[in-house]
């Protein structure tokens, strides 16, 4: 039918429609990163995208959220946006949530507050920004392309404006080395956004990419489980936020999920006993651990 799907989308979109707005990644430098390599970014035409979603019900079925696709979407014009939310609220009047990937620094150089108040507005509901960490050091490191600073800007931004706001954080991505500094600066950037949603995800090196370089030639030592849940259980001390905590991914040792700060003593007394567990029976703590097959999914 001609219909273009998306390589990639987050794991709490994996029931919703997929619309491939823009191909690719205009960035496509981050050290951790294996996706849409060797493939050049590029707008879609608003009408080829259009067509997509009245097309869309024929390979979906009736749903009632949809994800844009590929890796930053929002560098589309405003006004190309919100003619594709028009008709999109046309098609499907009964759609619950419109959401797509977006990156720091497109935020800061394409759109204000009020062009994001204008997208909100039209019916887009929630941004997925990768943070990964909030440690200068560390963000450089990765080749990330943004400062901690941009990170609390362009959050702040989305905040104001109305649209909800995912930020992902890499569990272990300083290693050994690096994990209470990473933590704790994390914890800063995402005190200063106050977003809807911290999602985490534990960092699995990928063999191809820079940072898995990185880790083989001993730069960087590989967190244990237990350095990690100690890193996870610093940076949930630390935070100060309205926010969701969820580790809605398979490369997680453990699942904590909770509100913040309602449910901060109960993810923590979670953490402490598995952490305790670990460090006085090490082979039954590792059992209630996610298998390292399942991570690697």
């Amino acid at each position: 039918m001609g219909f273009e799907f998306p390589p990639y989308r987050p794991p709490s979109e994996a029931y919703s429609m997929l619309i491939r707005v823009t191909r690719n990644c205009p960035w496509n430098r981050c050290a951790f990163c294996i996706m849409y390599k060797g493939q050049k970014f590029s707008r879609r035409p608003v009408e080829d995208v259009k067509n997509d979603i009245s097309m869309a019900a024929e390979v979906y079925g009736e749903r009632p959220t949809m994800f844009w696709a590929d890796s930053n979407s929002i560098i589309l014009k405003t006004g190309e946006l919100e003619e594709i939310l028009d008709h999109t609220y046309k098609v499907y009047p009964n759609l619950e949530r419109i959401t797509s990937y977006a990156r720091a620094k497109t935020i800061l150089h394409t759109k204000t507050v009020e062009e994001l108040r204008r997208l909100s507005e039209a019916g887009l509901t929630r941004l997925h920004l990768g943070l990964e960490t909030g440690d200068d050091w560390l963000l450089k490191f990765i080749n990330k392309g943004a400062t901690a600073e941009d990170m609390v800007k362009a959050g702040r931004m989305v905040v104001e404006s109305g649209i909800h706001l995912s930020e992902y954080v890499i569990l272990g991505l300083g290693g050994a080395e690096r994990s209470e500094m990473h933590a704790r600066e994390t914890a800063k950037v995402l005190n200063q956004i106050d977003p809807a949603f911290i999602r985490v995800r534990t960092l699995i090196p990928i063999p191809g990419t820079p940072l898995h370089e990185v880790f083989e030639k001993g730069v960087l030592h590989l967190g244990s489980p237990l350095g990690v849940l100690k890193e996870t259980r610093t940076l949930i001390a630390d935070l100060e936020v309205n926010s969701e905590f969820l580790s809605d991914h398979v490369s997680n040792y453990l699942p904590v999920n909770g509100k913040l700060p309602e449910d901060k003593d109960d993810m923590l007394e979670f953490l402490d006993s598995n952490i305790e567990l670990l460090e006085v029976d090490p082979e039954t703590g590792k059992k209630l651990l996610q298998p390292e097959y399942l991570r690697r999914l």
